[in-house]
């Protein structure tokens, strides 16, 4: 239903059966929304990304590097009204495709920084430091993950901004294997070994959740009555979150949450 072309490349947007999706020329959605419900989240790995809400209540000022068709910020800004949002976003192209196709609405709660993310995270990281609680990155070209958002020095950083118990959730794509592999050894460095890894149902991504701190103020127990409360409230997996992260997680989950 639109197609154009920016310095990045080719952008469109495809819509069948009533989801709308946003493509780079290739065949893999970058997002997409289901038409009657477009402030829902359509995506599996896109609900999957909200796992973090097992650790924290309330994100109140959340860093978010790559915006795609919106979803995640839109739907921060539909279901916490106290959130602040910093998106950064490599294509000023991709806001308009967001704003126009995607329903992202123009919020004061919601700032857009035109730039690329790794290095717009390792400069403000420069001087400063415990900006945020969360920090969500979702960046990806027409094939695969951006060559950009990884390296010992890009984790570091993120992790200078964050709160001592900020998360940070970032989307890989578990089909490359040895980048994978990497990437999470990565984490694993900076982060103490305290990151969980929740594979996607049915798809190549892998959610990685890191804790600048720890989130002990949990025990499973506890956890499995919040997935029971969070999947009735948001009508996301919550419970087979849940029981992925125990089933892929064994050792680490022990290095973040009580027993």
């Amino acid at each position: 239903m639109h197609q154009e072309v920016d310095e990045q490349g080719l952008i469109e947007i495809v819509e069948t059966e009533g989801v709308r999706a946003l493509h780079f020329g290739t065949d893999p959605r970058q997002s997409s929304m289901l038409l009657s419900a477009p402030n829902e989240l359509h995506s599996k790995y896109v609900r999957a990304m909200m796992v973090w809400l097992l650790f924290k209540q309330q994100p109140d000022s959340v860093l978010m590097v790559g915006v795609g068709g919106g979803s995640l910020s839109k739907y921060l800004l539909y279901h916490f009204p106290q959130c602040q949002i910093k998106a950064v976003e490599l294509r000023q192209a991709i806001i308009k495709i967001a704003q126009r196709f995607f329903a992202l609405p123009l919020d004061p709660r919601l700032k857009v920084k035109i730039s690329e993310g790794a290095r717009y995270i390792k400069r403000q990281s420069e001087n400063q430091s415990e900006l945020h609680d969360l920090i969500i990155i979702d960046a990806f070209n027409e094939v695969d993950m951006a060559d950009t958002m990884q390296g010992i020095n890009l984790f570091s950083a993120c992790k200078q901004l964050l709160t001592d118990e900020g998360l940070l959730v970032i989307n890989l794509w578990g089909t490359s294997k040895e980048l994978f592999k990497q990437i999470s050894w990565e984490m694993d460095v900076v982060f103490q070994g305290k990151v969980l890894f929740l594979p996607v149902r049915g798809r190549g991504n892998i959610i990685a959740i890191a804790f600048a701190g720890g989130g002990d103020q949990y025990s499973m127990r506890a956890l499995k009555l919040r997935a029971r409360l969070l999947e009735e409230q948001y009508q996301i997996e919550y419970i087979d979150f849940l029981k992925d992260l125990k089933r892929n997680n064994s050792k680490e989950l022990k290095r973040v949450i009580k027993a």
